[in-house]
């Protein structure tokens, strides 16, 4: 078996194309130093802050969650779940994500407009989100769920995903990463970490209005069938339970006979037990198209050196 063939074989195009996230978008922090009052504790940000770093820098009346938002490696903000919002005296109510530090702004986070504002949002989101958190490999660990305990939600007002009985499948195609999207929030969170933090572009938010989902760019039906390439990065974005890693989907379930994550739900995408081979579908794809030939068997080289080769359909997905 040859270590270097395989290499040469599966390099994938430099020239790829994928379609990025948001992490290329324009910044919304300020652009100069600034001083901020935050709940009448003033507090200096740095240029590029936004009034979400003003507010996690002191101790505010009321709790900011910010779902969407993740503040690091570039990806966000994205304004999209809206349940940061917060009064200031300037410009009324506005998103703290996404709105920059501006020198001498005046915030209140216990703004009653504000509040109602953060809470009807954070309604929304629940109401279209999975609550069996008892079969969540998230459990415990969830964004979400600790906006929901912070603000002492009991009932979302608007009801909940199981009222509706419009559950998605359960992805569980893939070995190493399991998608629910009854859990997502559109943060687009992962999209960003595997386009523009990554460079993978394998996710992408598809559909529009309440259609609007995870979905992939090379168009596959399910995570086994996408150019996705295992990295996780995904996975450690992900503010609920929407993207998980397998093996840990039951971690914080009730331990009762029968029931799992898996089934949580009754509907799942299962794995066809196809080999990938070394390469993502994608880029195999894009090689087979200037190769006139993927068969590869050990057939010796022009100047008679044996060479290892690779053959998905007549090994199940092994080099010969």
């Amino acid at each position: 078996m040859s270590s270097e063939n395989p290499q040469q074989i599966d390099a994938p195009p430099l020239t790829e194309e994928i379609a990025p996230g948001t992490a290329t978008d324009p910044p919304v922090g300020s652009t100069d130093v600034a001083t901020v009052t935050v709940d009448g504790a003033t507090i200096d940000v740095a240029a590029g802050a936004t009034l979400l770093d003003a507010i996690e820098a002191v101790e505010t009346d009321d709790s900011v969650p910010a779902l969407c938002s993740y503040d690091r490696q570039e990806i966000g903000p994205r304004s999209e779940c809206r349940t940061c919002m917060v009064g200031t005296d300037e410009h009324g109510v506005v998103p703290a994500c996404s709105f920059p530090a501006k020198d001498g702004l005046t915030v209140q986070t216990g703004a009653a407009d504000a509040a109602e504002a953060r809470d009807v949002n954070l309604d929304l989101v629940l109401s279209d989100h999975n609550l069996r958190c008892t079969t969540c490999g998230k459990n415990g660990r969830c964004e979400l769920q600790d906006a929901a305990i912070e603000q002492d939600v009991e009932e979302p007002r608007y009801g909940v995903l199981d009222d509706r009985d419009e559950y998605e499948p359960i992805d569980d195609s893939s070995s190493f990463i399991q998608i629910d999207r009854n859990k997502c929030i559109l943060c687009n969170r992962c999209v960003e970490a595997c386009n523009d933090v990554q460079v993978e572009g394998v996710l992408r938010m598809e559909g529009s209005g309440q259609d609007t989902r995870i979905g992939f760019q090379s168009d596959a039906e399910t995570m086994e069938e996408s150019t996705c390439v295992s990295c996780g990065h995904c996975v450690t974005v992900c503010p609920t339970g929407s993207l998980v890693e397998k093996g840990i989907e039951d971690a914080t379930t009730i331990p009762l006979p029968g029931f799992t994550q898996k089934n949580s739900v009754g509907k799942t995408d299962e794995s066809t037990g196809t080999s990938k081979g070394p390469m993502t579908p994608k880029k195999r794809t894009e090689h087979t198209l200037e190769t006139p030939t993927t068969e590869m068997t050990d057939s010796p080289s022009d100047d008679g050196i044996s060479s290892d080769t690779w053959d998905d359909d007549q090994s199940g997905g092994d080099w010969l």
